[in-house]
């Protein structure tokens, strides 16, 4: 086989790669066309860290159809043991979206950890709001994404 050969097939392999990441990550997950999740931060980071950082491309997990990046393969190995623990919450959407029953973007670095869960907010203008009432807006957004969750955004605005 050629070097000419071998190098388009690995290019022809990478991009099925990032394809079949996109498609795999269902509406339930916020990830960004090629199924990234969080833009790339660390989901752990934010529990041990205390804020986010940039993952490493090259220490990965998948869960849920989107791929996560880590700093560590410590933090790799921390959020596969206990996923959900880790996994932002409705998906990664905005957390005020989900209780209005909408699914927005979710910004990795508009966030907040309330009781050990990791939840995200389309902007600093909506967590303020977001900010007013928590709890209230937590169980609405409980309430509420069991139907939304499994709706493409685009579904939701109309």
């Amino acid at each position: 086989m050629t070097r000419i050969l071998q190098r388009t097939l690995i290019v022809v392999g990478f991009i099925g790669a990032l394809v079949t990441g996109a498609l795999a990550a269902g509406v339930d997950v916020n990830a960004t066309s090629t199924g990234l999740a969080l833009r790339g931060f660390d989901p752990v980071s934010y529990f041990t860290e205390e804020q986010p950082l940039a993952g490493d491309y090259r220490i990965t997990a998948e869960h849920e159809g989107a791929t996560y990046r880590f700093v560590s393969d410590a933090n790799r190995d921390a959020f596969n043991a206990d996923p959900a623990r880790y996994a932002p919450q409705y998906g990664g959407y905005c957390a005020f979206g989900a209780a209005m029953g909408f699914k927005f973007d979710g910004d990795p670095s508009v966030y907040k950890v309330v009781d050990g869960k990791l939840y995200l907010n389309l902007s600093q203008d909506v967590a303020e709001r977001w900010h007013e009432d928590i709890p209230g807006f937590i169980a609405l957004a409980e309430d509420k994404w069991p139907a939304i969750r499994d709706k493409a955004p685009a579904e939701l605005q109309n």
